[in-house]
């Protein structure tokens, strides 16, 4: 399977989840009548980053894969407090930009040496493989479940998203 095939296609359908999840977390705070930035700053444990934090992490870790392995130029994004809103436009941003990745620039710059934040080097499938899609599985599944863990009703598919339940074919 290609390196590409292995993430963007993931990436994406992941994030349209997490977009679906903060859709239904909009609508959980309008009918309990709280605010919802109450959600966008809750976090599981005080040392961990809250949930506006995790959105954005998740997102720049796919963007960042389209970036070292895709040679793409990504969309800037600014860190720090944001809407329901601004996170939903980062999302899509995302989303758009990995449409748009380059199959052939992933296996190219997959055995390539990258030069990561503080210096660190990867060869890029093991940055892939070994960094880039469990650091944004954890920070989808810790906005999955901040949401949860403050009573927005999300169940596993809403994580999981489109799933295809086809069957496998049938052998002769």
């Amino acid at each position: 399977m290609s390196l590409h095939a292995e993430s963007v296609p993931a990436f994406r359908r992941t994030l349209k989840s997490l977009s679906q999840c903060l859709d239904i977390a909009s609508k959980d705070a309008k009918e309990r009548g709280y605010d919802v930035n109450v959600l966008l700053q809750s976090r599981l444990a005080p040392d961990q980053f809250n949930l506006t934090r995790n959105v954005q992490v998740a997102c720049d870790t796919a963007k960042f894969v389209g970036v070292r392995l895709g040679g793409a130029d990504a969309p800037k994004h600014e860190d720090g407090p944001a809407t329901l809103d601004e996170l939903q436009a980062r999302i899509e941003e995302v989303r758009s930009f990995l449409s748009g990745a380059d199959p052939a620039a992933f296996e190219q710059n997959g055995t390539e040496i990258l030069t990561l934040m503080r210096g660190i080097t990867m060869v890029g499938e093991d940055y892939l493989r070994q960094f880039a899609v469990p650091n944004f599985f954890f920070h989808a599944s810790m906005s999955y479940a901040i949401l949860r863990h403050n009573g927005v009703k999300v169940g596993k598919m809403d994580f999981l998203g489109d799933v295809s339940m086809t069957p496998p074919p049938q052998k002769a």
